[in-house]
């Protein structure tokens, strides 16, 4: 399936943007990444888009439901269901599969924070990681689910790439469930197309010739 190189891509950019803010440090292999102070907001255009490096305990948009562990296994879980049903849809429309794609790398990027961050950084054991956030849009205040925003919150590349991958399921169900009936017309078609064999005539065993007397 060529597109979970996309998925590969995801993950590849959403670590090596966390290592450049987080910053890393393995003297044994010459490795020094200096990157930025928690909570240090660099400006990029202004005050409306920063660089702003924080580490989120809970889900994306920083949203808190369950705790740390819960949280780590139910997205393995969810991370296996979803290569199942990419696996489960390989035939299927390509807009399915980028879409699938998009959530399946966005949910890698953000479980390899939750399940190694916390020990290989010494700060938590396994399982207990925070997510490395760090792009900060500032808007009006705003609520949801309860929970009052004072900017957009703040947000990393696995974020967008799942966020837009629901979003493209989203916008284009219809499209999806399109393509699945075309498939399913064209399997029909092909079918009905297919040359029926001709049936042999039974051989009947034990059947003695009719000898006329003359």
């Amino acid at each position: 399936m060529k597109v979970l190189f996309l998925s590969l891509f995801i993950v590849l950019a959403d670590q090596i943007t966390k290592v450049l803010v987080k910053g890393l440090s393995i003297p044994a292999l010459g490795i020094e990444i200096k990157g930025m102070h928690y909570q240090q907001s660099i400006p990029v255009f202004g005050n409306w888009f920063k660089i702003t490096f924080i580490e989120n305990p809970g889900m994306a948009f920083g949203l808190q439901i369950g705790g740390k562990l819960f949280l780590s296994l139910f997205t393995i879980v969810a991370t296996v269901m979803i290569v199942y049903f990419l696996y489960k849809n390989r035939h299927q429309s390509l807009y399915l599969k980028i879409s699938l794609a998009l959530i399946l790398g966005g949910a890698t990027g953000n479980l390899i924070d939750r399940v190694f961050y916390g020990y290989f950084y010494g700060y938590a054991p396994i399982f207990y990681g925070n997510v490395v956030d760090f792009f900060h849009i500032d808007t009006p205040n705003f609520t949801i689910l309860g929970k009052t925003f004072y900017s957009w919150p703040i947000f990393n590349i696995a974020d967008i790439a799942v966020s837009l991958g629901f979003l493209l399921i989203l916008l284009g169900y219809k499209k999806i469930a399109g393509d699945e009936k075309k498939n399913e017309l064209t399997e029909n078609e092909l079918n009905e197309l297919k040359p029926e064999l001709p049936v042999e005539p039974a051989i009947q065993d034990n059947v003695s010739p009719v000898i006329k007397e003359q």
